[in-house]
Protein backbone atom coordinates (compact mmCIF):
# COMPACT_ATOMS: atom_id res chain seq x y z
CA UNK A 1 0.00 0.00 0.00
CA UNK A 2 1.39 2.99 -0.89
CA UNK A 3 2.19 5.85 1.36
CA UNK A 4 2.09 9.34 1.96
CA UNK A 5 5.74 10.85 2.98
CA UNK A 6 4.96 13.68 5.82
CA UNK A 7 7.86 15.66 6.43
CA UNK A 8 7.39 17.66 9.85
CA UNK A 9 8.87 21.09 9.20
CA UNK A 10 12.09 22.52 9.55
CA UNK A 11 13.03 24.63 12.57
CA UNK A 12 14.23 27.66 12.29
CA UNK A 13 18.36 26.89 12.38
CA UNK A 14 18.76 29.76 14.63
CA UNK A 15 16.41 28.44 17.29
CA UNK A 16 18.14 24.88 16.70
CA UNK A 17 21.49 26.17 17.21
CA UNK A 18 20.65 28.31 20.27
CA UNK A 19 18.78 25.06 22.28
CA UNK A 20 21.79 22.92 20.99
CA UNK A 21 24.35 25.20 23.08
CA UNK A 22 22.29 25.64 26.22
CA UNK A 23 21.81 21.63 26.22
CA UNK A 24 25.24 20.67 24.98
CA UNK A 25 23.18 18.08 22.30
CA UNK A 26 23.43 17.39 18.76
CA UNK A 27 21.51 19.75 16.24
CA UNK A 28 19.65 16.33 15.43
CA UNK A 29 18.99 15.98 18.94
CA UNK A 30 18.03 19.57 19.72
CA UNK A 31 15.29 19.16 16.83
CA UNK A 32 13.28 16.44 18.01
CA UNK A 33 13.34 17.79 21.57
CA UNK A 34 11.92 21.40 19.46
CA UNK A 35 9.55 19.45 17.88
CA UNK A 36 7.92 17.95 20.73
CA UNK A 37 7.59 21.12 22.18
CA UNK A 38 10.32 20.95 24.49
CA UNK A 39 12.27 24.16 24.34
CA UNK A 40 13.84 25.13 27.67
CA UNK A 41 16.48 23.12 29.90
CA UNK A 42 13.65 22.30 32.92
CA UNK A 43 11.53 21.19 30.37
CA UNK A 44 14.07 18.82 28.79
CA UNK A 45 15.22 17.92 32.33
CA UNK A 46 11.64 16.65 33.35
CA UNK A 47 11.51 14.76 29.65
CA UNK A 48 14.73 12.75 29.94
CA UNK A 49 14.31 12.19 33.96
CA UNK A 50 10.54 12.64 34.77
CA UNK A 51 10.21 12.96 38.46
CA UNK A 52 7.45 11.00 40.91
CA UNK A 53 7.47 14.31 42.58
CA UNK A 54 5.58 16.14 39.73
CA UNK A 55 2.31 13.97 39.85
CA UNK A 56 -1.16 16.37 40.35
CA UNK A 57 -2.79 16.46 43.15
CA UNK A 58 -4.94 14.09 43.00
CA UNK A 59 -7.50 16.45 44.93
CA UNK A 60 -7.67 19.02 41.51
CA UNK A 61 -9.91 15.98 39.86
CA UNK A 62 -13.67 16.40 40.23
CA UNK A 63 -15.28 14.58 43.04
CA UNK A 64 -11.77 13.03 44.53
CA UNK A 65 -12.81 14.22 47.80
CA UNK A 66 -16.31 12.65 47.87
CA UNK A 67 -14.64 9.45 46.61
CA UNK A 68 -11.66 9.51 49.04
CA UNK A 69 -14.32 9.88 51.95
CA UNK A 70 -16.50 7.36 51.15
CA UNK A 71 -13.31 5.02 50.44
CA UNK A 72 -12.41 5.82 53.94
CA UNK A 73 -15.51 5.23 55.33
CA UNK A 74 -15.82 1.58 53.90
CA UNK A 75 -11.97 1.19 55.63
CA UNK A 76 -13.35 2.29 58.94
CA UNK A 77 -16.58 0.51 59.18
CA UNK A 78 -14.72 -3.03 57.63
CA UNK A 79 -17.52 -2.85 54.66
CA UNK A 80 -17.32 -5.13 51.77
CA UNK A 81 -15.71 -3.41 48.48
CA UNK A 82 -15.85 -4.56 45.31
CA UNK A 83 -13.60 -4.11 41.82
CA UNK A 84 -16.09 -4.10 38.53
CA UNK A 85 -13.25 -3.55 36.00
CA UNK A 86 -13.30 -3.96 32.07
CA UNK A 87 -12.14 -7.06 30.69
CA UNK A 88 -8.66 -5.57 28.71
CA UNK A 89 -5.32 -5.12 29.86
CA UNK A 90 -6.49 -1.45 31.18
CA UNK A 91 -9.28 -2.10 32.99
CA UNK A 92 -7.96 -5.54 34.49
CA UNK A 93 -4.84 -3.78 35.45
CA UNK A 94 -6.69 -1.12 37.13
CA UNK A 95 -8.33 -4.56 39.13
CA UNK A 96 -5.13 -5.64 40.16
CA UNK A 97 -3.22 -2.38 41.54
CA UNK A 98 -6.54 -1.38 43.61
CA UNK A 99 -6.88 -5.03 44.64
CA UNK A 100 -3.22 -5.85 45.58
CA UNK A 101 -3.18 -1.81 47.71
CA UNK A 102 -6.74 -2.64 49.38
CA UNK A 103 -6.29 -6.71 50.34
CA UNK A 104 -5.12 -6.09 53.29
CA UNK A 105 -7.26 -3.29 54.64
CA UNK A 106 -10.49 -3.50 53.98
CA UNK A 107 -12.68 -6.93 52.55
CA UNK A 108 -12.71 -6.60 48.80
CA UNK A 109 -13.32 -8.50 45.74
CA UNK A 110 -13.32 -8.08 42.01
CA UNK A 111 -15.48 -8.74 39.43
CA UNK A 112 -14.81 -9.15 35.11
CA UNK A 113 -17.55 -9.11 33.46
CA UNK A 114 -17.97 -12.03 30.75
CA UNK A 115 -17.50 -10.63 27.24
CA UNK A 116 -20.17 -12.66 25.38
CA UNK A 117 -22.60 -13.19 27.92
CA UNK A 118 -22.48 -9.39 29.55
CA UNK A 119 -20.41 -7.37 27.00
CA UNK A 120 -18.28 -3.62 27.58
CA UNK A 121 -18.85 -2.12 30.81
CA UNK A 122 -21.16 -2.81 34.00
CA UNK A 123 -23.38 -5.20 33.74
CA UNK A 124 -26.72 -5.90 35.83
CA UNK A 125 -25.06 -9.49 36.31
CA UNK A 126 -22.28 -7.71 38.29
CA UNK A 127 -24.60 -6.07 40.22
CA UNK A 128 -26.65 -8.54 41.16
CA UNK A 129 -23.46 -10.76 42.24
CA UNK A 130 -22.40 -7.72 44.67
CA UNK A 131 -25.93 -7.85 45.94
CA UNK A 132 -25.77 -11.57 46.81
CA UNK A 133 -22.44 -11.12 48.31
CA UNK A 134 -23.32 -8.39 50.18
CA UNK A 135 -21.55 -5.65 48.64
CA UNK A 136 -21.52 -2.02 50.21
CA UNK A 137 -19.72 -0.10 47.64
CA UNK A 138 -18.75 -1.20 43.89
CA UNK A 139 -15.26 0.63 42.66
CA UNK A 140 -15.23 0.48 38.79
CA UNK A 141 -12.21 0.65 37.08
CA UNK A 142 -11.90 1.66 33.00
CA UNK A 143 -15.63 1.78 32.43
CA UNK A 144 -19.20 3.05 34.07
CA UNK A 145 -19.31 6.50 33.04
CA UNK A 146 -22.44 5.51 30.50
CA UNK A 147 -23.68 2.74 33.04
CA UNK A 148 -26.70 5.18 33.97
CA UNK A 149 -29.34 2.17 33.99
CA UNK A 150 -27.15 -0.31 35.69
CA UNK A 151 -25.71 2.49 38.60
CA UNK A 152 -29.28 3.46 39.33
CA UNK A 153 -29.98 -0.36 39.92
CA UNK A 154 -27.11 -0.70 41.99
CA UNK A 155 -28.45 2.47 44.20
CA UNK A 156 -32.19 0.71 44.64
CA UNK A 157 -30.11 -2.20 46.24
CA UNK A 158 -28.50 0.42 48.46
CA UNK A 159 -24.94 -0.65 46.96
CA UNK A 160 -22.81 3.21 46.72
CA UNK A 161 -20.64 3.52 43.30
CA UNK A 162 -17.24 4.95 42.62
CA UNK A 163 -16.56 5.29 39.39
CA UNK A 164 -13.24 5.67 38.01
CA UNK A 165 -13.32 5.82 34.05
CA UNK A 166 -11.05 8.03 31.49
CA UNK A 167 -13.85 8.03 28.25
CA UNK A 168 -15.86 10.13 27.14
CA UNK A 169 -19.17 10.97 29.28
CA UNK A 170 -22.53 10.96 27.86
CA UNK A 171 -25.18 13.63 28.30
CA UNK A 172 -26.08 11.99 31.22
CA UNK A 173 -24.14 11.31 34.08
CA UNK A 174 -24.84 8.53 36.06
CA UNK A 175 -25.87 8.66 39.81
CA UNK A 176 -22.58 8.06 41.46
CA UNK A 177 -19.25 10.22 42.94
CA UNK A 178 -17.38 9.97 39.38
CA UNK A 179 -13.48 10.15 38.82
CA UNK A 180 -13.02 11.05 34.68
CA UNK A 181 -10.57 13.54 33.89
CA UNK A 182 -12.98 14.12 30.35
CA UNK A 183 -15.51 14.95 32.64
CA UNK A 184 -16.93 18.88 30.78
CA UNK A 185 -16.55 20.30 34.88
CA UNK A 186 -13.50 18.66 35.74
CA UNK A 187 -10.85 20.83 35.69
CA UNK A 188 -7.88 18.00 36.29
CA UNK A 189 -4.72 19.49 34.80
CA UNK A 190 -3.92 16.29 32.73
CA UNK A 191 -7.23 14.58 30.87
CA UNK A 192 -5.36 11.36 28.80
CA UNK A 193 -4.91 9.49 32.44
CA UNK A 194 -5.81 5.54 31.43
CA UNK A 195 -8.68 3.81 32.98
CA UNK A 196 -5.62 2.41 35.75
CA UNK A 197 -4.35 5.71 35.80
CA UNK A 198 -7.78 7.13 37.25
CA UNK A 199 -7.99 4.56 39.79
CA UNK A 200 -4.16 5.45 40.83
CA UNK A 201 -4.99 8.47 41.49
CA UNK A 202 -7.61 7.57 44.02
CA UNK A 203 -5.42 6.20 45.56
CA UNK A 204 -3.05 8.39 45.51
CA UNK A 205 -5.93 10.73 47.34
CA UNK A 206 -6.31 7.76 49.93
CA UNK A 207 -3.19 7.93 50.89
CA UNK A 208 -2.66 12.00 51.21
CA UNK A 209 -5.69 11.84 53.14
CA UNK A 210 -4.28 9.40 56.24
CA UNK A 211 -0.66 11.18 55.48
CA UNK A 212 0.57 7.39 54.11
CA UNK A 213 4.02 7.29 52.33
CA UNK A 214 3.83 6.61 48.96
CA UNK A 215 6.11 3.58 49.06
CA UNK A 216 4.06 1.12 48.39
CA UNK A 217 1.77 2.75 46.07
CA UNK A 218 5.01 3.47 43.41
CA UNK A 219 5.68 -0.47 44.05
CA UNK A 220 2.63 -0.94 41.96
CA UNK A 221 3.87 1.62 38.91
CA UNK A 222 4.79 -1.50 36.23
CA UNK A 223 0.71 -2.03 36.27
CA UNK A 224 0.85 1.65 35.13
CA UNK A 225 3.27 1.24 32.56
CA UNK A 226 1.33 -1.71 31.18
CA UNK A 227 -2.10 -0.09 30.80
CA UNK A 228 -0.10 2.93 29.32
CA UNK A 229 1.23 1.33 26.71
CA UNK A 230 -2.11 -1.33 25.72
CA UNK A 231 -4.38 1.66 25.83
CA UNK A 232 -2.16 3.70 23.42
CA UNK A 233 -3.02 6.55 25.64
CA UNK A 234 -0.75 9.33 25.50
CA UNK A 235 2.64 8.89 26.54
CA UNK A 236 3.00 12.67 27.76
CA UNK A 237 2.59 14.79 30.69
CA UNK A 238 1.24 12.74 33.61
CA UNK A 239 1.51 9.42 31.75
CA UNK A 240 4.78 10.34 31.12
CA UNK A 241 6.32 10.04 34.48
CA UNK A 242 3.83 7.08 35.28
CA UNK A 243 5.19 4.91 32.67
CA UNK A 244 8.62 6.06 32.91
CA UNK A 245 8.99 4.95 36.22
CA UNK A 246 6.37 1.72 35.95
CA UNK A 247 9.03 0.76 33.21
CA UNK A 248 12.18 1.34 35.41
CA UNK A 249 10.35 -1.05 38.22
CA UNK A 250 9.32 -4.03 35.51
CA UNK A 251 12.81 -4.09 34.42
CA UNK A 252 14.71 -3.47 37.51
CA UNK A 253 12.76 -5.34 40.12
CA UNK A 254 9.95 -7.48 37.81
CA UNK A 255 7.20 -8.92 39.07
CA UNK A 256 7.22 -12.96 38.86
CA UNK A 257 3.72 -12.87 36.40
CA UNK A 258 5.15 -10.46 34.08
CA UNK A 259 8.79 -12.19 34.52
CA UNK A 260 7.06 -15.63 33.52
CA UNK A 261 4.89 -13.65 30.31
CA UNK A 262 8.04 -12.18 29.29
CA UNK A 263 9.51 -15.92 29.44
CA UNK A 264 6.99 -17.37 27.56
CA UNK A 265 7.22 -14.63 25.23
CA UNK A 266 11.24 -15.25 24.40
CA UNK A 267 11.90 -11.76 25.32
CA UNK A 268 15.01 -10.59 27.64
CA UNK A 269 15.49 -7.52 29.80
CA UNK A 270 15.67 -5.62 29.53
CA UNK A 271 12.54 -4.19 28.19
CA UNK A 272 10.53 -1.49 26.75
CA UNK A 273 7.39 -0.02 26.38
CA UNK A 274 6.86 -1.52 22.60
CA UNK A 275 8.15 -5.10 24.27
CA UNK A 276 4.86 -4.63 26.61
CA UNK A 277 2.65 -3.63 24.00
CA UNK A 278 3.63 -6.77 21.75
CA UNK A 279 4.49 -8.91 24.36
CA UNK A 280 2.89 -8.73 27.82
CA UNK A 281 -0.49 -6.70 26.88
CA UNK A 282 -1.77 -9.42 23.90
CA UNK A 283 -1.21 -12.12 26.57
CA UNK A 284 -3.01 -10.75 29.19
CA UNK A 285 -6.04 -9.36 26.71
CA UNK A 286 -6.12 -13.11 25.48
CA UNK A 287 -7.44 -13.98 28.63
CA UNK A 288 -10.79 -12.08 28.38
CA UNK A 289 -10.96 -12.60 24.74
CA UNK A 290 -11.07 -16.51 24.65
CA UNK A 291 -12.60 -17.09 28.17
CA UNK A 292 -12.44 -14.99 31.18
CA UNK A 293 -10.22 -11.34 32.16
CA UNK A 294 -10.86 -12.71 35.64
CA UNK A 295 -7.78 -15.39 35.09
CA UNK A 296 -5.59 -11.97 33.89
CA UNK A 297 -6.15 -10.58 37.46
CA UNK A 298 -5.16 -13.79 39.03
CA UNK A 299 -2.14 -14.17 37.22
CA UNK A 300 -1.19 -10.31 37.65
CA UNK A 301 -2.16 -10.47 41.89
CA UNK A 302 -0.74 -14.31 42.16
CA UNK A 303 2.04 -14.60 44.60
CA UNK A 304 2.63 -18.45 44.56
CA UNK A 305 5.08 -19.81 42.10
CA UNK A 306 3.19 -22.73 41.16
CA UNK A 307 -0.42 -20.58 41.01
CA UNK A 308 1.68 -18.15 38.59
CA UNK A 309 3.44 -20.77 36.26
CA UNK A 310 0.17 -22.29 35.86
CA UNK A 311 -1.77 -19.05 34.95
CA UNK A 312 0.74 -17.64 33.41
CA UNK A 313 0.86 -21.51 30.56
CA UNK A 314 -2.90 -21.40 30.36
CA UNK A 315 -2.73 -17.74 29.19
CA UNK A 316 -0.23 -18.24 27.00
CA UNK A 317 -2.26 -21.03 25.07
CA UNK A 318 -4.76 -18.54 24.88
CA UNK A 319 -2.69 -16.23 23.21
CA UNK A 320 -1.72 -18.63 20.66
CA UNK A 321 -5.35 -19.51 19.86
CA UNK A 322 -6.34 -16.22 19.70
CA UNK A 323 -3.66 -15.52 17.20
CA UNK A 324 -5.43 -18.61 14.82
CA UNK A 325 -8.28 -17.36 15.30
CA UNK A 326 -7.21 -13.29 14.63
CA UNK A 327 -5.83 -14.97 11.26
CA UNK A 328 -8.76 -16.84 10.14
CA UNK A 329 -11.15 -14.36 10.52
CA UNK A 330 -8.95 -11.86 8.63
CA UNK A 331 -8.85 -13.64 6.27
CA UNK A 332 -12.27 -14.41 5.68
CA UNK A 333 -13.12 -10.37 6.25
CA UNK A 334 -10.37 -9.72 3.48
CA UNK A 335 -12.02 -11.94 1.25
CA UNK A 336 -15.43 -10.58 1.92
CA UNK A 337 -13.97 -7.36 1.40
CA UNK A 338 -12.35 -7.91 -2.07
CA UNK A 339 -15.51 -9.81 -4.04
CA UNK A 340 -17.78 -6.62 -2.65
CA UNK A 341 -17.45 -4.28 -6.09
CA UNK A 342 -18.64 -1.30 -3.95
CA UNK A 343 -15.53 -1.93 -0.94
CA UNK A 344 -13.29 0.32 -3.46
CA UNK A 345 -15.64 3.20 -3.69
CA UNK A 346 -16.48 3.15 -0.48
CA UNK A 347 -14.75 5.06 2.69
CA UNK A 348 -15.25 2.97 5.07
CA UNK A 349 -15.36 -0.83 5.79
CA UNK A 350 -17.74 -2.37 7.98
CA UNK A 351 -17.66 -6.63 7.65
CA UNK A 352 -20.06 -8.69 9.51
CA UNK A 353 -20.44 -12.19 9.96
CA UNK A 354 -22.69 -13.83 12.85
CA UNK A 355 -19.87 -17.02 13.47
CA UNK A 356 -17.14 -14.82 14.14
CA UNK A 357 -15.26 -14.94 17.39
CA UNK A 358 -16.16 -11.73 19.46
CA UNK A 359 -12.93 -11.88 20.97
CA UNK A 360 -10.99 -10.89 18.43
CA UNK A 361 -13.15 -8.30 15.90
CA UNK A 362 -11.06 -5.62 17.68
CA UNK A 363 -7.66 -7.11 16.44
CA UNK A 364 -9.28 -8.08 13.38
CA UNK A 365 -10.18 -4.98 12.41
CA UNK A 366 -6.59 -3.45 12.64
CA UNK A 367 -5.54 -6.08 10.25
CA UNK A 368 -8.02 -5.10 7.73
CA UNK A 369 -6.51 -1.04 7.97
CA UNK A 370 -3.18 -2.81 6.95
CA UNK A 371 -4.66 -3.66 3.40
CA UNK A 372 -7.40 -1.05 3.36
CA UNK A 373 -6.84 2.11 5.11
CA UNK A 374 -10.42 2.91 6.03
CA UNK A 375 -12.28 3.32 8.75
CA UNK A 376 -13.05 -0.17 9.71
CA UNK A 377 -16.16 -1.73 12.13
CA UNK A 378 -15.72 -5.45 12.33
CA UNK A 379 -19.44 -7.19 13.68
CA UNK A 380 -20.37 -10.80 14.73
CA UNK A 381 -23.82 -12.06 16.39
CA UNK A 382 -23.82 -12.70 20.43
CA UNK A 383 -26.64 -13.65 22.59
CA UNK A 384 -29.35 -12.28 19.65
CA UNK A 385 -27.63 -9.07 18.80
CA UNK A 386 -24.89 -7.73 16.76
CA UNK A 387 -21.40 -6.59 18.19
CA UNK A 388 -18.50 -5.11 17.00
CA UNK A 389 -15.39 -3.34 17.16
CA UNK A 390 -14.12 0.25 15.83
CA UNK A 391 -10.50 1.20 14.33
CA UNK A 392 -10.04 4.46 12.90
CA UNK A 393 -7.27 6.07 10.86
CA UNK A 394 -5.57 9.25 11.38
CA UNK A 395 -7.36 12.53 11.54
CA UNK A 396 -11.02 10.89 11.46
CA UNK A 397 -12.80 10.49 14.86
CA UNK A 398 -14.92 7.28 14.61
CA UNK A 399 -16.12 7.59 18.46
CA UNK A 400 -18.17 10.73 16.78
CA UNK A 401 -19.10 8.97 13.17
CA UNK A 402 -20.64 6.22 15.31
CA UNK A 403 -22.48 8.88 18.01
CA UNK A 404 -23.60 10.37 14.66
CA UNK A 405 -25.51 6.51 14.30
CA UNK A 406 -26.61 6.34 17.92
CA UNK A 407 -30.38 5.71 16.81
CA UNK A 408 -29.84 2.51 15.01
CA UNK A 409 -27.75 1.33 18.25
CA UNK A 410 -28.35 0.01 21.48
CA UNK A 411 -25.06 1.21 23.17
CA UNK A 412 -21.63 2.23 22.20
CA UNK A 413 -19.16 3.87 23.68
CA UNK A 414 -14.94 4.12 23.22
CA UNK A 415 -12.55 7.02 21.44
CA UNK A 416 -11.78 8.75 18.44
CA UNK A 417 -9.00 5.85 17.74
CA UNK A 418 -10.85 3.22 18.30
CA UNK A 419 -14.61 1.93 19.84
CA UNK A 420 -17.17 -0.87 20.28
CA UNK A 421 -20.87 -0.77 19.71
CA UNK A 422 -23.63 -2.72 19.96
CA UNK A 423 -27.26 -3.26 17.50
CA UNK A 424 -29.91 -5.23 16.62
CA UNK A 425 -29.51 -7.45 13.27
CA UNK A 426 -32.21 -5.77 11.55
CA UNK A 427 -30.37 -2.20 12.05
CA UNK A 428 -27.12 -3.37 10.41
CA UNK A 429 -27.27 -2.48 7.06
CA UNK A 430 -29.13 0.76 7.61
CA UNK A 431 -25.96 1.28 10.03
CA UNK A 432 -23.56 0.72 7.29
CA UNK A 433 -25.49 2.95 5.11
CA UNK A 434 -25.82 5.99 7.70
CA UNK A 435 -21.69 5.37 8.61
CA UNK A 436 -20.70 5.43 5.84
CA UNK A 437 -22.66 8.75 4.71
CA UNK A 438 -21.01 10.03 8.21
CA UNK A 439 -17.92 9.23 6.97
CA UNK A 440 -18.18 11.06 3.29
CA UNK A 441 -18.91 13.96 5.06
CA UNK A 442 -15.65 14.56 6.44
CA UNK A 443 -12.85 12.33 5.07
CA UNK A 444 -11.04 13.48 2.18
CA UNK A 445 -9.18 11.19 -0.40
CA UNK A 446 -5.59 12.26 1.27
CA UNK A 447 -6.64 10.84 3.88
CA UNK A 448 -7.13 7.42 2.65
CA UNK A 449 -3.83 7.16 1.90
CA UNK A 450 -1.82 6.05 4.81
CA UNK A 451 0.48 8.51 6.23
CA UNK A 452 4.84 7.88 7.43
CA UNK A 453 5.27 10.77 9.55
CA UNK A 454 8.94 11.74 9.41
CA UNK A 455 11.15 13.74 11.83
CA UNK A 456 14.02 14.63 10.73
CA UNK A 457 16.53 13.99 7.42
CA UNK A 458 19.70 12.65 7.93
CA UNK A 459 22.84 12.19 6.60
CA UNK A 460 24.74 8.78 7.00
CA UNK A 461 27.85 10.67 8.61
CA UNK A 462 25.04 12.31 10.70
CA UNK A 463 24.56 8.54 12.48
CA UNK A 464 27.99 7.65 13.00
CA UNK A 465 30.75 10.92 14.46
CA UNK A 466 33.78 9.84 11.78
CA UNK A 467 36.16 8.46 15.12
CA UNK A 468 33.38 6.27 16.13
CA UNK A 469 33.36 2.36 15.58
CA UNK A 470 31.13 1.27 13.33
CA UNK A 471 30.19 -1.84 15.12
CA UNK A 472 29.31 -0.26 18.12
CA UNK A 473 26.34 0.99 18.49
CA UNK A 474 26.73 5.65 18.17
CA UNK A 475 26.27 7.97 20.61
CA UNK A 476 23.21 9.17 18.66
CA UNK A 477 21.37 5.93 19.19
CA UNK A 478 22.57 5.98 23.18
CA UNK A 479 20.88 9.64 23.66
CA UNK A 480 17.46 8.12 21.45
CA UNK A 481 17.13 5.74 23.91
CA UNK A 482 16.48 8.20 26.66
CA UNK A 483 13.60 9.27 24.39
CA UNK A 484 12.07 6.18 25.60
CA UNK A 485 9.07 4.97 26.61
CA UNK A 486 7.68 5.84 23.22
CA UNK A 487 3.92 6.41 22.36
CA UNK A 488 1.01 8.68 21.15
CA UNK A 489 2.61 12.37 21.82
CA UNK A 490 6.34 10.85 21.21
CA UNK A 491 6.59 8.51 19.53
CA UNK A 492 10.32 7.11 18.35
CA UNK A 493 11.77 9.59 16.20
CA UNK A 494 11.43 8.26 12.64
CA UNK A 495 14.45 9.60 9.69
CA UNK A 496 14.77 10.01 6.17
CA UNK A 497 18.38 9.64 4.11
CA UNK A 498 17.84 10.52 0.59
CA UNK A 499 19.83 9.19 -2.64
CA UNK A 500 20.82 5.44 -0.94
CA UNK A 501 22.16 2.99 -2.70
CA UNK A 502 22.22 -0.49 -1.76
CA UNK A 503 25.16 -2.71 -1.04
CA UNK A 504 23.46 -6.05 -0.65
CA UNK A 505 20.18 -6.80 -0.98
CA UNK A 506 17.98 -10.29 -0.24
CA UNK A 507 14.59 -11.08 0.66
CA UNK A 508 13.08 -13.20 3.87
CA UNK A 509 10.19 -15.38 3.64
CA UNK A 510 10.06 -13.68 0.03
CA UNK A 511 8.06 -11.26 2.09
CA UNK A 512 11.03 -8.91 4.62
CA UNK A 513 13.56 -7.15 3.19
CA UNK A 514 17.26 -7.29 3.99
CA UNK A 515 19.60 -4.99 2.60
CA UNK A 516 23.14 -2.97 3.57
CA UNK A 517 23.02 0.40 2.49
CA UNK A 518 25.04 3.29 2.03
CA UNK A 519 25.68 7.12 0.72
CA UNK A 520 28.18 6.97 -1.67
CA UNK A 521 29.80 10.33 -0.65
CA UNK A 522 30.07 9.19 3.07
CA UNK A 523 32.14 5.90 4.09
CA UNK A 524 29.29 4.73 6.51
CA UNK A 525 27.28 1.31 5.44
CA UNK A 526 24.21 0.59 7.53
CA UNK A 527 22.41 -2.86 7.40
CA UNK A 528 18.19 -2.61 7.74
CA UNK A 529 15.44 -4.91 7.58
CA UNK A 530 12.39 -3.67 6.24
CA UNK A 531 9.17 -6.33 7.70
CA UNK A 532 6.34 -7.29 4.70
CA UNK A 533 8.60 -4.80 2.14
CA UNK A 534 9.49 -7.55 0.30
CA UNK A 535 7.13 -5.81 -2.77
CA UNK A 536 10.04 -3.09 -2.72
CA UNK A 537 12.69 -5.25 -3.92
CA UNK A 538 13.08 -3.93 -7.22
CA UNK A 539 13.56 -0.20 -6.06
CA UNK A 540 16.04 -1.06 -3.66
CA UNK A 541 18.04 -3.97 -6.10
CA UNK A 542 18.02 -1.60 -9.04
CA UNK A 543 21.39 -0.17 -8.74
CA UNK A 544 19.75 3.24 -8.80
CA UNK A 545 19.24 5.76 -5.95
CA UNK A 546 16.63 5.33 -3.57
CA UNK A 547 15.01 7.18 -0.44
CA UNK A 548 14.77 5.21 2.94
CA UNK A 549 12.28 6.04 5.96
CA UNK A 550 13.31 4.15 8.93
CA UNK A 551 13.93 4.44 12.90
CA UNK A 552 17.40 3.57 14.35
CA UNK A 553 17.46 0.29 16.37
CA UNK A 554 19.39 -2.04 18.10
CA UNK A 555 20.08 -5.45 16.78
CA UNK A 556 20.81 -8.14 19.05
CA UNK A 557 22.48 -11.39 18.23
CA UNK A 558 23.91 -13.44 21.05
CA UNK A 559 26.12 -11.00 23.05
CA UNK A 560 26.47 -8.89 20.10
CA UNK A 561 24.74 -5.37 19.81
CA UNK A 562 24.70 -3.48 16.35
CA UNK A 563 23.24 -0.69 14.97
CA UNK A 564 19.68 -1.61 12.34
CA UNK A 565 17.73 0.43 10.54
CA UNK A 566 14.03 -0.67 11.09
CA UNK A 567 12.58 0.06 7.46
CA UNK A 568 9.40 2.01 7.22
CA UNK A 569 9.29 2.95 3.32
CA UNK A 570 10.94 3.27 0.22
CA UNK A 571 11.09 4.96 -3.18
CA UNK A 572 13.03 5.67 -5.71
CA UNK A 573 14.70 9.56 -5.55
CA UNK A 574 13.23 12.02 -7.71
Amino acid sequence: MQKRWQVKAPIDSTTVEEFRSKLKVTPIVAKLLLQRNISTFPEAEGFFRPKLGDLHDPFLMKDMDLAVDRLQEAIEEGQKVLLFGDYDVDGTTAVAVMYTFLKDTLPVDYYIPDRYTEGYGLSFQGVDFANEHKVDLIISLDCGIKSVDEIAYAKSLEIDFIVCDHHTPGDQLPDAIILDPKRNDCQYPYDELSGCGVGFKLLQGLCDHNSWSYDRLFELLDFLAISIGADIVPVTGENRILCYHGMQLLNSNPRPPFKEVLTLAKKQFPVTLTDVIFSIAPRINAAGRLRSGRFAVALMVADNVDDITALADEINSDNIDRKELDAEITEEALALLAKDDSTKNKCTNVVFQPNWHKGVVGIVASRIIEKYYKPTIVLTESNGLVTGSARSIKDFNIYEAIAACSDLLVQFGGHKFAAGLTLNPENVESFKKRFEEVAKESISKEMLIEEQEVDVELEFNEIFKSDENRLKIPQLKRILRQFEPHGPGNMKPVFISKNVYSTDVRTLKDIHLKLSMTQPQYDVVIDGIGFNLGEKLDIVASGMPFDVVYTLEVNKWKDRETLQMNIKDVRETV
